[in-house]
Parts: structure tokens; C-alpha cells; sequence
């Protein structure tokens, strides 16, 4: 049994952990659909001392030289190292992902600070030539301020650290806010970061609520920048809050990830690539591949590998040597029951799944088997829009043009994968594809050094690498006189 350690407040501001005046927050266990703790949660009345504190700290924090702000995030690193184990089980508990895979987040967390501390010595401005004697001019990159992050429950210390790493490095404050749904991940890793690394009190804090707290952040005078990872429709909203004080925003809001199979794809090397790209974290993944288009003369093929190793994930409790356990949510199993049953109302075949595992362990929690559909067409719901679940529907096209209209037809734009033996067939899609990041011929999974952006309505701005770093700047013009 994992012992869950109570939440040693509702918000860790300036240096200390404080009560809130907002209700608690109930930790539920995914496998089994039962309480299993609770976090004290803010109000909207308690954000303002946060911003407040972050704002007064940030002054100081941005005259700090780079490296020094740099070795804090090492700190954090070693932190979170010497407490994957402790932060993994919570993970599992609380989100219901298989134990390997939130081990694998807490590294990818530890490994995103080291990656960003190395950046403390390498973010330039520009000198350039003056059309006046005597005169330079120069371009400086300075931290914007306060910023607040939102984060997500399906990754929530990946993108806590994601975001609160190159927010530091650049001298800004920082205010978290966990989801509801997943708060005690967020609050035990910043218990930990606060216990063991003497960070300078108000440059990073932490509040848990709900969605009044979210937008009492978002809507205030003292933000000067939102990142925020989750729901299109939660970014939309934000985008229209911050609209009244122009603040900036990043955004990441999830996808409808089209994976193209071509005719002569490795059939055997494309089905392992997309059952992983699909099943992650019980599809709960931004970039997962939510459909797949394949050539209609390897359909056929193609339908019967995947299925067949779509019925051998292993499913079951998430602390197990398993490949998937249950969806997060209540909610999130509603949401993935309705759409596979408007796909049934829509004509679609349900090839595998469609239900419950079978067996006494799963008839508690929130449990949907790896389902494979179909028998669709490019206008059903399953298609169109984004289930955020192990549910994967698959159409035969008859040629690339026609895939690639297809899979551009969507709201979405932050991810696509494209599988093909032909190097001018690989680029020309490419090319093509109306999306932030393309995987050729491989699984999904970003690189520290790229660049995770969404283009349409899958967000704005961007994380990871030289330009995930830049977002936290912004640049200021000086003009040098020098003459008499």
C-alpha cells in the first residue's frame, strides 16, 4: 500500500506553506474509483498575496546572475532523483498510469532541469549598427515578470518542471497551479523542492484549487505571462482573460493526431510504433495518434496486425507489470464511452474493446479496454473529435493526397506521424502537414532540444529547447550614445 503523505498546505507562498480558504480537494484512485486522500485547496481571495509575493521577489531574483539561478535548478534535479520512487507511486495512485511510465516522468522532469540549467550561460541579445555616429545599438533578452503556470493531470510534474525550469532560468517568479484532478503529484514535488533547496523565498509558489483560483490568476493586473497545458476550449478562455491586461500566453491545447500509413510502410514496424503512440497512458497523451490513415491496399493488413496487438496490451493495476491502466477520471470515462458509443450510432465497427476488461478487477474504477474501430468515415465523431482515450479508429484512403486532406480537416495542428520507405514521399508530407511536430517512421516522444509547439487551435507559443526558453523573454532596445 502507498502511503500518502497529507498536503502540507493549500499554497506554498514566499517560502512557506500557508492554509487556504477554498475546499479541499479529493484524491481519488483511479483503479479502484474510491478517495484515497484530499489536498486543502484555495480560493480566488487567497491570489493576490501569491502574485503579490512573486512580484516583490522577482526584483531581486532577476539581478541574480544566471549561473546561480542555474544551480537551483540542478538542485531540483538531484531533489526529484533521489525521490522517483516516492513521487512515482503517487503518480500512480493518483493519475493511473503504470508505474514504469510515471517513474519515466519524474526522470524526464529531473532531466528537463538539467537540460535548461545549461542554457544559463547561452541566451544572447544582438549589438547592431547605428544609423548615427557614435551610437551602438543593442537588443537585450530580460525576463517578463511574473508568470503563472497551469498545468495539466495527465503530466502533472512533467509540465509543472517544464514550465517552472525556463521560467527561472530567465528571472522570472513563478506561481503554480496544479490541476484538480491531480494535486497532491504537484504539491508532494514542490514539498520536496522546498525542503531541500534554499531558493529564495517568493521565486516559486504553488496554489491548489480549482477553476476560480485559475482564472482570479489569469484575470489579474500582477500576471505578466500564463503557460498553460490542457483543453482547447480552457485555452480559448484564458486567451479572452488576458486579453484585458495584454497578457502574454503559451498555450498547449491537445490534438487529433492523424498517423499516415503509406503503401509501402514496414506494416510491422508502423503497428508497434502507433500501439504505443496510441495507448500511453490510456491514450490520455497530447501527441498520441487519435486516427490513422492507411492505404487501402495494405488496410487489410494493417487492421488485423494492430488489432491483434491492440488485444495483448497488457491492462490491469497500474502498480503491475503492465502496459496500460485505467483512464483518470469519472469524467474521462464518460467522455470516452460517449464517443465510441456516437460511433456506434454512426455506423462504425467496433473490431476489439468497446467496454470494461472483463474480470472482477476491473469492476471498480474508471477501466475502457484498447478498442480499435472501424468502418468510419472522415465526418464521424471518432474522427473529428479528440477522445483523449484508448480508442482508435482507422480508415482506408486511396491516395496520399487524399490522406493528407483528410488529416488536415481538423481544428487540430500539434502533431502527426507519417510512415513510409520513401524519402521524397516522407518529405513531401511533411511539407504538407498542417501541424506543429511530425514523427517519420517512429512513435511519438519529444526531444529536450526540439520544439513542442501546436499550430491552429492546438495552442500558441511553445516548449522545449532555444525557443521553449525564449517564451519567458522578451526583448528590450538600447541606444547607445557616445559622442560628445
Amino acid at each position: 500500500m502507498v502511503s500518502l503523505t497529507a498536503a502540507p498546505g493549500a499554497a506554498y507562498i514566499g517560502g512557506s506553506w500557508r492554509p487556504g480558504t477554498g475546499a479541499d480537494l479529493d484524491v481519488i484512485d483511479p483503479a479502484i474509483g474510491e478517495r484515497v486522500s484530499s489536498v486543502p485547496g484555495c480560493s480566488s481571495d487567497d491570489v493576490p498575496a501569491a502574485l503579490r509575493t512573486a512580484r516583490e521577489a522577482q526584483e531581486s531574483w532577476r539581478r541574480t546572475p544566471a549561473p546561480t539561478r542555474s544551480r537551483y535548478l540542478r538542485e531540483m534535479r538531484n531533489v526529484l532523483l533521489r525521490h522517483v520512487d516516492r513521487l512515482a507511486d503517487i503518480l500512480v495512485v493518483e493519475g493511473g498510469k503504470p508505474r514504469a511510465e510515471a517513474v519515466g516522468e519524474v526522470e524526464f522532469a529531473a532531466d528537463y532541469l538539467q537540460y535548461m540549467a545549461e542554457w544559463d550561460r547561452r541566451i544572447e541579445g544582438h549589438v547592431l549598427p547605428s544609423d548615427s555616429e557614435d551610437e551602438r545599438i543593442e537588443l537585450l533578452r530580460v525576463p517578463l515578470g511574473t508568470v503563472v503556470a497551469i498545468c495539466p493531470w495527465n503530466y502533472p510534474i512533467a509540465v509543472m518542471f517544464r514550465k517552472v525550469a525556463p521560467a527561472l532560468l530567465t528571472g522570472n517568479c513563478v506561481v503554480v497551479k496544479p490541476s484538480e484532478v491531480t494535486p497532491l503529484s504537484s504539491v508532494a514535488a514542490m514539498s520536496l523542492v522546498a525542503e531541500e533547496v534554499d531558493l529564495p523565498p517568493g521565486v516559486l509558489n504553488l496554489m491548489s484549487g480549482g477553476r476560480d483560483v485559475g482564472a482570479a490568476l489569469v484575470g489579474s493586473p500582477l500576471t505578466d505571462m500564463v503557460t498553460m497545458t490542457g483543453h482547447r476550449d480552457t485555452g480559448k478562455a484564458i486567451m479572452a482573460a488576458a486579453a484585458a491586461n495584454m497578457t502574454r500566453v503559451s498555450l498547449e491545447l491537445g490534438g487529433k493526431a492523424p498517423a499516415i500509413v503509406c503503401a509501402d510502410a514496414d506494416v510491422d514496424a508502423a503497428v508497434a510504433a502507433l500501439i504505443f503512440a496510441r495507448f500511453q497512458h490510456s491514450g490520455q497523451v497530447c501527441t498520441c495518434a487519435e486516427r490513422i490513415l492507411v492505404d487501402r491496399t495494405r488496410y487489410d493488413e494493417f487492421v488485423y496486425s494492430y488489432r491483434s496487438a491492440a488485444e495483448k496490451i497488457r491492462v490491469g493495476h497500474p502498480m503491475g507489470d503492465v502496459e496500460m491502466g485505467p483512464v483518470v477520471s469519472a469524467a474521462q470515462l464518460a467522455k470516452v464511452e460517449a464517443i465510441v458509443e456516437r460511433a456506434r450510432e454512426q455506423g462504425a465497427a467496433i473490431e476489439t474493446g468497446g467496454g470494461r476488461p472483463e474480470g472482477a478487477a476491473f469492476e471498480r474504477g474508471y477501466w475502457y479496454a484498447p478498442t480499435v474501430v472501424t468502418s468510419v468515415t472522415p465526418e464521424m465523431d471518432v474522427m473529428v473529435e479528440e477522445a483523449f482515450g484508448p480508442v482508435t479508429p482507422i480508415w482506408p484512403f486511396g491516395s496520399l493526397d487524399e490522406a493528407i486532406r483528410v488529416a488536415n480537416a481538423s481544428r487540430y495542428g500539434l502533431s502527426g506521424f507519417v510512415f513510409t520507405s520513401d524519402y521524397r514521399t516522407a518529405m513531401r508530407t511533411v511539407d504538407r502537414l498542417a501541424c506543429g511536430e511530425v514523427y517519420v517512421n517512429r512513435t511519438h516522444g519529444e526531444a529536450l532540444q526540439g520544439f513542442h509547439v501546436g499550430h491552429k487551435e492546438s495552442g500558441i507559443g511553445g516548449e522545449d529547447g532555444l525557443y521553449g526558453v525564449l517564451e519567458y523573454t522578451q526583448l528590450k532596445s538600447v541606444y547607445h550614445y557616445y559622442g560628445d
